[in-house]
């Protein structure tokens, strides 16, 4: 993401397009007793695997270095249509570093922030299940040769978005393994094991492609969900709604790690949490995993979190679902009202800017006045609206990467389907125009040209079985796209998605008791991951750029803090000025000039959190960080990050 990316190439191309146009202790012990949990828990998890990771494949980059993330094309297989186990690791490494950190020369990673040094190693994977669900979650430990054992650390992280299982290599990862601490990942009930439904294939435990009964699958859809062709994806087709578990997730894959501290080294066992250290860490929707996380407080385990711009959802505020709806309607209009300043927004939907303009206000959206207004008057109508509903300049700004890459209609498409737990739909028989909520399909796609949209069809073996190393979770991407409600325009099935919301229809021949029914499922789906206080005396930083544009700080880490202190928790909250939401887009010349990184901050809270658990220094207070944006073509300066001290 980081959260939502596309691949790092389509991206950049997408995006210059756009702009063309316009000494440690041991760990403290708890006070409460504590059971030996990965002992108790092994009937949670399946198809276990322990690899080693020496030489020339460590764990960080799987031998790559720096020079092999840099390169513009992903490591090859030596035969596309059935790779192997560790050739998918290499390459997904290569595209979760790639999508995350901001690696471009100049930009600092390896120098003033981050580590990309050889790491070599153990890791231990396996499925778990929380009770209830339909599907597992990959759960994976990396111990490094270096663990250090008088520490006794586990940092554990969720993936970012709906990444897979090194979908948080970047911020637990390049952290905790220098520093001789075990790093647990879950990709908490999301991630990149996709089912070819016309094939009849998923994705098994290490990675490669199988038949349901070739070993469990990471992800099988029932019988009568395999019916409907195209594509599947855990997070949207799941009927799980993992959201609502994401907390469970990252304490299952701590105590995954417990449970592979044991194996690793017998003869120091047992590991607990009475004895271990556990901090936990995660970006994005992984921010807003290991805020969850720090609510479940039967048990101490958790020491610490570290939460960078998460995706969290308290009373009063606004969700996900609300603002992603909102922003996939209005913002592309909101976005042309001059005075703003926001880059050139060209949507990658088949509809202008402007059309967006004449929808909204054609369907009352902008009040009475905009119906006649022309489009600057239209655009203004739009920004003031969304200015009242709570989005900041600078988050409208940097919300336009998310109206070129078209993430609003990605992510809102797949966040209705989780929250009202729906199957795939059919793709050869689509749905009525009337509703378009629950009839999105995704599916391997032949272009038909520049002005044509693209012709589903049967995905080949080399693009299934890359699938798992390269998708980010979230289609369209890797070769899987995202196609609307057969009968109904772009913009009609946005509309729609916004009705689940608002319970308003904005057609005339809408379902109005089939959306009744389909709104009440995503509202319910959505009231199940709000999130509540962390355990009292449990140090929590949050960290986020003002400027995001995607996770908006005003509908996620200001309320979550305002209601964690109500509640007597403790809490600090770092704000850091001119950071938005996708580090991995800083490469890009006009980016970096205007943006900084997020990852230093993460790094950063996590250093001070070590350092009061380890020796009792100070927790971090609250900063308004200032940073300096550099200069175009200017390599990144400790001077410009400003990091609190």
């Amino acid at each position: 993401m980081s959260a939502y990316s596309l691949p790092a190439a389509a991206l950049a191309a997408s995006l210059l397009l756009a702009l063309a146009a316009g000494p440690a202790s041991a760990a403290p012990a708890r006070t409460a007793a504590a059971r030996p949990a990965a002992q108790d828990s092994a009937a949670m998890y399946t198809q276990e695997r322990q690899t080693d990771h020496r030489e020339r494949d460590d764990l960080l980059t799987a031998g790559l270095g720096l020079d092999g993330l840099r390169a513009m094309v992903p490591p090859a297989f030596a035969d596309a249509a059935h790779p192997s186990a560790a050739e998918l690791r290499r390459r997904a490494l290569w595209s979760n570093w790639r999508g995350i950190a901001d690696l471009a020369p100049g930009g600092g990673y390896g120098e003033l922030y981050g580590s990309l040094a050889a790491v070599p190693g153990r890791e231990y994977s396996a499925f778990a299940r929380v009770p209830g669900a339909h599907q597992p979650h990959r759960v994976l430990v990396q111990v490094p040769d270096g663990f250090d054992r008088d520490k006794r650390c586990i940092v554990v992280s969720a993936s970012s978005g709906s990444r897979g299982i090194y979908g948080s290599i970047a911020v637990a990862g390049a952290w905790g393994l220098p520093k001789g601490c075990a790093v647990a990942y879950t990709d908490k009930g999301a991630g990149t094991d996709y089912f070819d439904l016309d094939a009849g294939v998923g994705v098994r435990a290490d990675g490669t492609v199988g038949k349901p009964g070739e070993g469990e699958l990471a992800f099988l859809p029932d019988a009568q969900a395999r019916k409907a062709g195209g594509v599947a994806f855990k997070h949207a087709h799941s009927q799980d709604n993992p959201e609502a578990d994401w907390g469970r997730h990252v304490q299952q894959a701590a105590r995954f790690a417990l449970r592979a501290l044991d194996r690793a080294f017998p003869e120091q066992a047992p590991f607990t949490w009475a004895n271990t250290r556990v901090i936990a860490v995660g970006i994005s929707n992984g921010g807003g995993a290991v805020l969850r996380a720090a609510e479940l407080d039967e048990e101490p385990w958790l020491d610490a979190v570290v939460a960078g711009e998460p995706n969290v959802y308290v009373r009063g505020a606004r969700p996900l679902y609300d603002y992603t709806t909102q922003a996939a309607l209005l913002m592309p209009c909101a976005l042309l009202h001059k005075p703003l300043g926001a880059m050139p927004v060209a949507p990658l939907t088949g509809d202008s800017a402007q059309s967006f303009c004449d929808f909204a206000a054609e369907h009352g959206l902008l009040g009475e006045a905009a119906r006649s207004g022309d489009t600057a008057a239209r655009a203004q109508a739009a920004y003031e609206r969304m200015r009242g509903d709570g989005w900041s300049d600078d988050a409208l700004r940097a919300g336009a990467l998310s109206v070129n890459f078209d993430l609003w209609r990605a992510v809102a498409a797949t966040y209705a389907s989780a929250y009202g737990r729906y199957a795939p739909a059919a793709r050869e028989a689509g749905a009525a125009a009337n509703q378009p909520w629950v009839s999105y399909v995704y599916s391997a796609a032949t272009p038909a040209g520049p002005d044509a949209p693209p012709v589903a069809r049967a995905a080949s073996e080399a693009e299934r079985a890359a699938w798992w190393a390269d998708a980010s979770g979230i289609p369209p991407g890797a070769g899987v796209q995202l196609f609307g409600p057969a009968g109904a325009s772009r913009l009609q099935a946005m509309a729609g998605l916004r009705e689940l919301w608002t319970g308003q229809p904005l057609r005339a021949d809408a379902d109005r008791a089939a959306l009744k029914a389909a709104g009440e499922r995503v509202r319910k789906g959505v009231e199940q991951t709000r999130a509540g206080a962390p355990r009292k005396g449990l140090p929590v930083v949050v960290v986020h750029g003002l400027d995001d544009g995607l996770i908006p700080p005003a509908f996620t880490s200001a309320p979550y803090v305002a209601m964690a202190r109500k509640a007597g928790a403790r809490v600090s909250y770092w704000q850091v000025k001119n950071v938005q939401h996708f580090d991995a887009f800083l490469g890009l010349p006009a980016l970096g000039a205007r943006y900084l990184p997020l990852l230093p901050y993460v790094y950063a809270a996590l250093d001070r959190v070590d350092a009061h658990l380890a020796g009792g220094a100070a927790l971090p207070g609250d900063a308004v960080v200032e940073t300096v944006p550099r200069a175009q073509g200017q390599g990144l300066q400790a001077q410009n990050l400003a990091l609190p001290k």
